[in-house]
């Protein structure tokens, strides 16, 4: 890991090893594959662009069934800020009607953007829902709906790596970087 990175006006620190992520990836594949051994039709996964891209890719290749493959792209961040509104930048890159759907994200945090996402799919006819995050922030999470599957917890910080970003940068980092806390 490097020892700090920076981004426009932020400087980040090392925070999660791509060696943790891995292992926690391993293990929530492990569940998901517990849950769909057997299942007589293919899932669709449904990578939420474009933080989930690194995390689709590596849980996609731990998974032993047969799923389809779907994107849809989802913007409620300005700079290290949620604007409080979720806005649906692209459509959907497949048919989800009638189908299983494991929503993949890649970080939830308030669940704004998962409850927008669940009414999303719930409107194209999805057959049923189950979600799927890399990160999650309890002690942010407002929401009531179920996350069905989380690889890592982790603190109420911004953080930027393996597919998060500041202001569309830092996504291409294996480790993830917390902002250090003079840049705040």
């Amino acid at each position: 890991m490097k020892p700090e990175i920076k981004l426009y006006d932020k400087t980040f620190v090392p925070s999660i090893p791509y060696a943790s992520l891995c292992a926690a990836i391993d293990a929530v594949a492990d569940k998901i594959n517990t849950d769909f051994c057997g299942c007589s039709k293919p899932p669709v996964l449904l990578c939420i662009l474009n933080g989930s891209i690194m995390f689709t890719a590596e849980l996609m290749k731990r998974l032993n069934f047969l799923c389809e493959l779907a994107c849809l792209k989802v913007a409620s961040y300005e700079g290290t800020h949620s604007t409080g509104k979720v806005h649906q930048v692209t459509g959907f890159t497949g048919n989800i009607k009638g189908k299983d759907v494991i929503i993949i994200e890649d970080i939830i945090d308030s669940g704004r953007t998962i409850e927008s996402l669940v009414d999303i799919v719930k409107n194209e006819g999805a057959n049923s829902i189950r979600i799927c995050t890399m990160l999650f922030k309890p002690s942010a999470y407002k929401k009531d709906i179920r996350i069905d599957y989380a690889a890592m917890n982790i603190p109420d910080d911004f953080i930027v790596g393996f597919g998060l970003d500041y202001n569309d940068l830092g996504r291409n980092y294996k480790d993830i970087y917390v902002l250090k806390e003079e840049s705040k």
